[in-house]
């Protein structure tokens, strides 16, 4: 009964005529109440280490000429002075806290291996790491697209956990991943050659 009430009243609503209503003012003091914290979306702890990892992000692109950044972006093995040097560099230059290194080290299994997956890998490098893989070796279509998002990977991020071959993209182009395109031999190769790779950035 109310809602056919509701359906017949609710286009007669537009015909009743509004009220002329007057400004009110008002002359009130504000008074402040006790002080409360108050999470705002997009601040706190997450937004503050995005926010250091582009400032460092940054200072790393206009550095990249730096020998320690050279080595890493060229899959170079690295010494623990390197990362030393790179790590007081940081510092000095007001880039990073202490503090904010310290958790990008144990976020990233290490300060090598967090600076690489800001910088990336060169391309040339991904490539040449491939070289030895392919080398000898008739591809087929589906292999030779496998290898290029691999290397579009490393370029992008600097080191790839080999468990990424058995998600997406990668299993578009065959649903087992790499066991779909290689042979088992080759699929363990490519494995080590991923674990190498990221050893190369972990002095």
């Amino acid at each position: 009964m109310l809602e056919s009430a509701r359906k017949r009243l609710r286009l007669l609503v537009k015909l009743i005529e509004k009220a002329k209503r007057q400004p009110v003012y008002t002359d009130f003091e504000d008074q402040l109440g006790h002080e409360m914290s108050v999470a705002l979306p997009g601040f706190g702890v997450g937004a503050d280490f995005e926010r250091f990892r582009a400032k460092t992000r940054l200072f790393l692109r206009q550095h990249e000429n730096h020998l320690t950044i050279h080595k890493l972006r060229w899959n170079m093995p690295l010494t623990p002075a390197d990362l030393g040097e790179l790590e007081r560099m940081l510092v000095e230059a007001g880039v990073d806290t202490s503090a904010d290194l310290s958790r990008a080290k144990q976020e990233s299994s290490g300060l090598g291996l967090f600076i690489r997956s800001l910088v990336g890998m060169d391309r040339e490098a991904a490539k040449q790491a491939f070289g030895q893989f392919l080398a000898g070796k008739a591809q087929s279509a589906n292999q030779i697209e496998f290898i290029n998002l691999i290397i579009d990977h490393l370029t992008e991020h600097g080191a790839m956990d080999p468990g990424l071959l058995y998600e997406s993209p990668f299993t578009d182009i065959n649903p087992q991943g790499p066991e779909g395109v290689f042979t088992s031999e080759q699929v363990d190769d490519l494995v080590a050659l991923l674990q190498e790779i990221r050893a190369r950035a972990a002095a």
